[in-house]
Parts: C-alpha cells; structure tokens; sequence
C-alpha cells in the first residue's frame, strides 16, 4: 500500500486501500464476500484515523519523508495482511503500534542507523516549543539542548513513545493513551518517570510533580 502523509486523520484512507474495500464491494453477494468487505471497511477506518501520525513518527524516527512512507506502508501492508488477527487483540492499537515499531526498528537496522529523532528538524522545533517551555522551570536545559535530546533517547521504550508523541507530535494525553493502547492515567505516569529520569540524566533537581 502506497502511504501518503497528506491523509488527516478521519479523512480518506491511501489508494490501495479503498481499492481494497473496493474489490471487497464488487465479492459476490454472499455471507463471506460480505463479511470481507466489512474487514476492509474495519481496516480502511482504522488505517485513516492513525495514518498520518504514524508518517510523523517513522517521520522523526528515519529522518526522511520518503522513508517514512515506504515505513508506514509495509506496516500497513502487514497489518492488512494480518487484520483478522489484530482485531483479536487485546488492544488493536497497541497491537499496530508495535507493527509500526517493529517496521521502523527493521528499516533502521538494515541500514545499520540508529533512530535520528535528534537530528530530525522538526524534533527540534517541536521540543524548543513544548518540551522545553513545559520543563524549564525543573530541568536547567536550556543551555544544553543537544543533552536533552540525547537524554531523551535513553529513555526506556514506554517513556519515550509517550515523550514524543505528547511533546514531539503533539498529542493530548487522551489522544497518546489510545495510540498505544493504555489508560490516560499510564500516560501520566510514564510522563512523571519520564521527567525523573530526564532529570537525574541532566543531573539536574526535578520540579514539582516529578518526585515520588
């Protein structure tokens, strides 16, 4: 499936897709054609409401927009291949968020690359923006961007999903909680463990709201 990071969330799902749903509608009137097209109506729903930030992330992970699609589209290819199964799940998106990492971690590792989330232009606006502004009064930082950046990329695999997308792509809590397919309460969790580590990292004293 060709990934396209022009699709908004809610909007249409990629071609390939609606081709899908579209072969799906011409399957002949039966209770099996029927229940197929309704998988890939299920997959074309899922896939536009989670799309485009899932481009992003791959987006700060590899560093390239062209990367970052091609990405995006096997996970989705996997995913598409494996829907029944992932609508099994406990959590379908938790589920397709580790599709989407696993792709991301095998794409980097064929190149023999490490995540360039510090390197990304867009990372660091972001985090100048709303990182920064959030923590500057518990972390001494801002003379030194580059360690915190690298800091953050030391954090444990949960914090980290949940730092950047809270303050990398921009998501509500709300909004990171259904990403990855826990309570909003986890979020704020991770995110107070996530600033305590940070801090110790920086060698720096956390704020309120970071200790124990």
């Amino acid at each position: 499936m060709s990934a396209e990071d022009h699709q908004p969330p809610g909007s249409a799902a990629p071609p390939a897709v609606c081709a899908a749903a579209a072969a799906a509608d011409g399957a002949p009137a039966s209770h099996d054609g029927d229940a197929h097209r309704r998988l890939m109506l299920s997959f074309d729903a899922f896939d536009a409401s989670h799309h485009r930030l899932w481009l992003r992330y791959a987006h700060t992970q590899s560093g390239s927009r062209e990367a970052a699609q091609h990405i995006v589209g096997d996970a989705c290819r996997h995913l598409l291949d494996h829907w029944e199964h992932a609508l099994r799940q406990e959590s379908l998106t938790e589920y397709a968020w580790t599709v989407l990492k696993e792709h991301v971690a095998r794409w980097l590792s064929e190149r023999g690359l490490r995540p360039l989330l510090a390197e990304t232009a867009a990372f660091h606006a972001a985090a100048r923006k709303a990182l920064l502004h959030e923590l500057r009064d518990e972390f001494a930082v801002l003379e030194g961007e580059i360690g915190l950046y690298a800091a953050i990329g030391r954090l444990p695999e949960r914090q980290y999903d949940v730092v950047v997308l809270r303050y990398v792509l921009g998501c509500t809590e709300e909004e990171v909680a259904g990403y990855l397919g826990f309570e909003t309460a986890a979020v704020r969790s991770h995110i107070r463990y996530a600033k305590r580590k940070l801090a110790r990292e920086l060698r720096t004293a956390p704020g309120p709201g970071t200790g124990d």
